[in-house]
């Protein structure tokens, strides 16, 4: 079995993988630390010395290699990965996609303070804000094509909404 978490920086994807895979009895994945070990330097690295589109595409080839495989897990994929290079379309063939949907408020609560992540850089919150509302503009459509949505989940919901679709 193949979970893939999706949705936008802050969502929680990482925060509900984990315990959602241990409640599972599979791997964690986080998408963004296996590009870390992959490359040898952090995402806001990678960002700044080789560009957005470089990590992009380290980033399809790492959700390929882990959509072939055979292993179970649960993914948290990075916030763009549905978004680039067929992102959902190698999700949705290869395993269960959920996204984790939350309001912009909330997720500028939880990455505010946060300057790691190379998209938000921003000089204030309210830019921030702005850039966080545009991202998910942006990106909405395609997290919408995932098997399940669900709004701000607990890991029982997920842990529900996986069982319903075994």
């Amino acid at each position: 079995m193949k979970v893939y978490l999706i949705g936008m920086p802050g969502s929680g994807k990482s925060t509900l993988g984990r315990p959602l895979a241990a409640e599972l009895g599979i791997p964690f994945v986080d998408q963004d630390k296996e590009i870390e070990c992959r490359e040898g330097k952090t995402v806001k690295d990678i960002f700044a010395q080789n560009g957005e589109d470089y990590f992009r595409q380290v980033e399809a080839e790492v959700l390929r290699e882990w959509a072939a495989s055979a292993k179970s897990f649960v993914m948290a994929t990075g916030g763009g990965a549905p978004c680039f290079y067929e992102g959902i379309e190698i999700i949705k063939q290869s395993g269960l996609s959920i996204f984790i949907d939350t309001a912009v408020t909330e997720l500028l609560k939880r990455v505010a303070a946060n300057k790691d992540r190379p998209l938000l850089r921003a000089n204030d919150l309210k830019e921030k804000e702005d850039r966080l509302t545009e991202l998910h503009k942006k990106r909405l459509p395609v997290y919408q094509q995932a098997h399940i949505v669900l709004q701000h989940p607990t890991v029982k919901d997920l842990l529900e909404a996986v069982k319903l679709r075994k």
